[in-house]
This record gives C-alpha cells, structure tokens and sequence, in this order.
C-alpha cells in the first residue's frame, strides 16, 4: 500500500491556493485548511478531491483517507492529532457533502 508520501507527489500542485474554505448544506464556512507548514497535505489532498468530485462527498471523503494512507489509520488511536482526516471519516460516516471554496494566493 503507497504511502502518504508517494501520493502526495501525485497531486497537482497547490503554489497557487492560499487556503481551502470548506462550505456546509447553508453556504456556512465550516472550516478553513490554510496552505501552511502542517497543513499543505491536506490542502493538496482536498484540492485533488474538490477537482475530482466537484465537492468533498463521502465518496470523495472515502478516496481522501485512502491517499492520507497510515496517517488515516492512526487517526483512532490519536484522536485530535489529524483533524482534516477526522472531518473526512466524519463524512463518510454522516454521509454528508462539503463544498470548497478555493482562496486564491496573491
């Protein structure tokens, strides 16, 4: 099973993105994913899946925790350590969508 390394370098590049907003059912911000040391993968993993999908469903959600790879599997044991992968297990769970709203860098 790849890693999350090794999927990571299969994502197109996010130089250009300066944060991801993630949108609920009301058009509500929910949660922002800056592009930042600690959080790049994610926003990577998001951008790949919001491109994809067209927005972060639970089939989204689902190939999501496939590519965070052994960063989704301790998820459990570490609860609060990965967040963007907790709302990711959350959707899949809940079977809800998230919308993105892509904040540009300047």
């Amino acid at each position: 099973m790849p890693k999350f390394a090794e999927n990571l370098k299969k994502l197109p590049g996010i130089s250009h993105i300066a944060a991801i907003c993630l949108l609920d059912a009301a058009g509500e911000v929910v949660a922002t994913i800056e592009n930042k040391a600690g959080s790049q993968g994610a926003v990577a993993v998001y951008n790949h899946l919001a491109q994809t999908y067209g927005a972060i469903t639970p089939e989204a959600a689902r190939k999501g925790l496939e590519i965070f790879a052994e960063y989704a599997a301790e998820v459990q044991a570490n609860p609060g350590k990965h967040p963007n992968i907790e709302r990711l297990l959350a959707l899949v769970e809940q079977r809800r969508t998230l919308r993105t709203r892509h904040v540009f860098a300047v």
